[in-house]
């Protein structure tokens, strides 16, 4: 184990020191683009101003012939095209491919200056974390980049989800996690096709009704996710890095996808990934604080300042732990109030 007072010095001499913090931007939605796609990449300005983080993917649905192309095409882009305030992402082909050292060396030759994130697949334990921060830190100093990349591991794996807490606190590097339900239930060996979202086959049953047997039985769809994603929010809590939940596979089930991304909201994460325009308003309406608790979450605080003693409030019992969820909401308003101004008006900031 490293010396904790060692997190605050860079790997490589002449990389730009470690950030002791993690900057915590409007990050509701991380949209993917294929970077191999002129169309797609034609539209980035104009989708830019509506999205808080654009990722350009060079993992999967990137089929191999194309690999090099969405690589050379997330550099043409990087160069050349204006996003605004909205960050520049990537996600590199996983690390036991032949594609993610290359991923590696060129975008950050080329583009480290622009990217603020480095997404990485199938992260498994914080031995795949070492390897990336170590490597960065060499290309960085090569390079002369002034700030350090941040990391961001995606949990797919079974032992991934088991190492997930040494995995958050691998590197100072680590801005957050995602939660990637395909492959990881792939990888558990879960009995469904779907990515993201629950399945009806996960559900309780009520008792039959004894007055009669043969009555519909009520039942409910339960999350197949909630354990994983619940670990995964406490493990990026502890360690002051950021939560998000991955893919909703179902472009055209708006309503299960809201359903997902509100569960994943109210778990803590701070956004979700959208893998197709429509999908974008859905993150951004549901990472977004209700202004109705908004303005409740305001009352509690003008009421009671500085947090203490016991209060009724609209016939609710507040008191110092309800003070601390009060200032989370009241926070994350005030930030995306900043960027949105339609919010800063329903907000009333």
């Amino acid at each position: 184990m490293r010396n904790p007072r060692e997190f605050a010095h860079p790997l490589a001499v002449g990389a730009p020191d470690p950030l002791l913090e993690i900057p915590v931007k409007p990050s509701r939605m991380i949209h993917f683009f294929d970077p191999s796609n002129p169309k797609m990449a034609a539209k980035l300005p104009d989708v830019a101003g509506a999205t808080d983080i654009l990722l350009g993917n060079l993992e999967d649905a990137v089929p191999v012939d194309r690999k090099v192309a969405a690589r050379e095409g997330l550099v043409k882009i990087g160069r050349e095209v204006d996003l605004g305030e909205t960050a520049l992402w990537t996600r590199v082909n996983s690390l036991d491919s032949p594609w993610a050292l290359d991923d590696l060396l060129r975008l950050v030759a080329e583009i480290g200056g622009r990217l603020e994130v480095i997404m990485v697949p199938k992260v498994e334990g914080p031995w795949d974390i070492h390897y990336v921060d170590r490597l960065l830190a060499q290309l960085e100093a090569k390079h002369g980049l002034s700030r350090p990349i941040l990391v961001h591991a995606i949990l797919e794996t079974a032992l991934g989800v088991t190492n997930l807490e040494e995995i958050a606190a691998a590197s100072p590097r680590m801005q957050g996690m995602s939660f990637g339900p395909a492959d990881l239930a792939a990888s558990r060996r879960m009995k469904t096709t779907r990515v993201g979202g629950g399945h009806p086959g996960y559900s309780v049953v009520a008792d039959p009704d004894d007055t009669d047997p043969d009555a519909p039985r009520p039942t409910a769809q339960q999350d197949l996710w909630h354990y994983s994603i619940g670990r995964m929010v406490d493990a990026c809590a502890a360690t002051d890095i950021l939560p998000f939940y991955g893919p909703f596979g179902d472009i055209g089930d708006a309503l299960g996808c809201e359903a997902q991304f509100r569960a994943a909201f109210l778990m803590g994460c701070v956004g979700a990934w959208s893998l197709h325009p429509r999908q974008i308003e859905i993150a951004k309406r549901v990472f977004s604080p209700d202004p109705e608790e908004v303005a409740f979450a305001k009352k509690v605080i003008d009421a009671i300042p500085d947090g203490r003693g016991v209060h009724m409030i609209d016939g609710k019992m507040q008191d110092d732990a309800t003070w601390k969820q009060c200032k989370v909401m009241v926070s994350l308003a005030e930030m995306l109030a900043r960027k949105d101004a339609d919010l800063a008006e329903a907000y009333g900031l």
